[in-house]
């Protein structure tokens, strides 16, 4: 079963206790507490609180029903309710004849306390456990102070409490294990969640790694281990050029991972910045708007351009112009004889001139194609 299947079991059971305990709540306040107080009408007095009363704890029941239609909680209202639900048993109290605590008449010892428990049934146990408290101290108060506190009233309203405080907490005790479940499987859930999102940028950085290692591994090691072995001379300007090919290479590469508006004019940027630690004075200039090419079109659009700059003498031009149908960057500069790169994309096409020792390069790209 999976984690998704699991929550929304849970949310069911919670629905279904909240559903069964307002149903138990009807029935004693409706059907019990209506008939006891009924039965006893012409002992109040007046009689018209304790229908109030009734009335008070009805009201409340109708908001849990039409918020349990609905599919949602109490929230702010909740302490209202619970106010209403212990005024109206205080109300009735106020009305009820001396020495019937706990007894036929006290319909709403054994009704406002499952109203309550209704209420509190998505809050914490001590939520329901301080309610039933305190509609239990509102019940011994009366007790103590307008009815006689013999010893056989006192066991009844002893063995009343066993019924009226013990069964609507188990209900409290049973809801609050299900929230508990609940509360635990979200904390489970959003750390696996985590788990999973590290383990994904990890395999992802991995993978990145491994690319850029194959990358640099067909030109740029056998180079390092050409300079290592000896058989590769430094001072060769053929290997110098070689060497800053590679490092124009390496610093785009590094430059691919970042994330900026528009990755083209940053990657060309951190090529031209090889020839200029040479003191080759390079101007790079941006003209249009044009959608961002993909990493391997990219790289066939600078690789002229990096090719050219490693070479170049003392000066370099890099003009970039994009439209949504064609992106074209060329360099113009002065420097020795260079290899025009074969594009590895299909899209992209390579022309390049001669003038002396001025040469002109092009790489074009058009997303449509």
């Amino acid at each position: 079963m999976s984690d998704a299947v699991e929550e929304r079991t849970r949310a069911q059971l919670r629905h279904g206790l909240r559903i069964a305990t307002l149903l138990v709540a009807v029935a004693i306040v409706f059907g019990l507490g209506l008939a006891n107080m009924l039965r006893h009408l012409d002992s109040y007095e007046p009689a018209l609180a304790q229908v109030a009363a009734l009335t008070a704890l009805g009201a409340v029941l109708a908001g849990e029903a039409t918020l349990l239609v609905r599919r949602r909680s109490w929230g702010r209202l909740r302490w209202a309710a619970i106010a209403v639900v212990l005024v109206a048993s205080a109300l009735s109290y106020a009305t009820l004849p001396d020495g019937r605590t706990s007894t036929g008449p006290d319909w709403i010892f054994g009704a406002a306390n499952w109203v309550g428990v209704v209420v509190l049934l998505d809050r914490p146990l001590r939520s329901s456990a301080a309610f039933l408290l305190a509609h239990e101290l509102t019940a011994l108060v009366h007790l103590l102070l307008f009815d006689e506190p013999s010893r056989q009233a006192l066991a009844r309203f002893a063995t009343g409490s066993v019924t009226v405080f013990g069964f609507p907490l188990c209900v409290a005790v049973a809801a609050a294990v299900l929230h508990g479940l609940s509360a635990a499987a979200a904390v489970s859930q959003r750390e696996i969640e985590r788990v999973r999102v590290a383990e994904a940028v990890a395999a992802e950085s991995h993978r990145r790694r491994q690319e850029r290692y194959a990358e640099l591994s067909a030109t740029t090691i056998p180079l390092l281990e050409g300079l290592a072995d000896g058989s590769l001379r430094p001072e060769d300007p053929v290997v110098q050029r070689h060497c800053a090919i590679e490092a124009a290479r390496m610093r785009r590469l590094f430059a691919e991972a970042d994330t900026v508006s528009n990755p083209l004019l940053h990657e060309l940027r951190h090529c031209a910045d090889v020839a200029d630690r040479k003191g080759v004075v390079v101007e790079l200039d941006a003209r249009g708007q044009w959608p961002a090419p993909p990493v391997a079109v990219r790289r066939d659009l600078t690789e002229a351009v990096l090719t050219v700059l490693a070479t170049a003498a003392s000066r370099a031009r890099v003009t970039v112009v994009g439209t949504a149908d064609l992106v074209s960057v060329s360099v113009v500069a002065d420097c020795g004889e260079v290899n025009v790169p074969s594009p590895a994309t299909p899209g992209v096409r390579v022309e390049a001139l001669r003038n002396d020792d001025t040469i002109w390069m092009e790489a074009q790209w058009q997303p449509t194609s």
